[in-house]
């Protein structure tokens, strides 16, 4: 069933392949886009939970519309050499099984929600990705303070990238208690 929510979700998705594009020619917008897409997680969560709109489609197309631009955003970064690859590699494993593991259950008509763990891993991305968007701006700061923009956002995916991995792990301990 298509709804408010999903209507904002299918926009996050479509603001990916923009995002890509732009970011290579003016960085501010692209960080400015990637800003509006990560904000449409928010929207479209808070409308799904408020007006009782929660859908198997909202709760499977959501978590993916998010990995997208995650893995979208960490490919730029990589591609800048902001990110190391192996890092990328990671958490764009991670997302896969995890992701797997939602579509296997959701074929056996089991739900496996986002838990907690999962959440805060994604909003620690998205924060990591910001700042290291903003250090691609390479605003005229002095040099430690564009340091310090690549040295936290490095530490913050390093961060999202640990809980990410022990989310991952939980994901799987339940998925195998619902088969049971």
């Amino acid at each position: 069933m298509v709804n408010l929510p999903t209507v904002i979700t299918f926009s996050r998705i479509l603001l990916i392949p923009i995002f890509i594009y732009v970011v290579e020619t003016n960085k501010l917008l692209g960080v400015f886009i990637f800003v509006l897409a990560s904000a449409t997680d928010i929207l479209d969560g808070y409308i799904a939970r408020k007006s009782k709109q929660v859908t198997k489609l909202g709760v499977l197309l959501d978590p993916i519309a998010d990995k997208l631009l995650i893995i979208s955003a960490l490919i730029v970064l990589v591609d800048k050499g902001c990110v190391d690859a192996w890092v990328a590699i990671v958490i764009i494993a991670r997302e896969f099984i995890v992701t797997g593991l939602r579509i296997v259950a959701l074929s056996k008509d089991i739900v496996i929600p986002a838990e907690m763990g999962g959440k805060i891993k994604t909003v620690v991305q998205f924060i990591s990705i910001f700042i290291l968007l903003l250090y691609l701006l390479n605003i005229p700061l002095n040099s430690l303070n564009q340091d310090l923009l690549l040295d936290t956002g490095t530490y913050l995916l390093w961060t999202a990238m640990l809980i990410g991995i022990a989310s991952g792990v939980q994901y799987f301990i339940l998925f195998r208690k619902r088969l049971s």
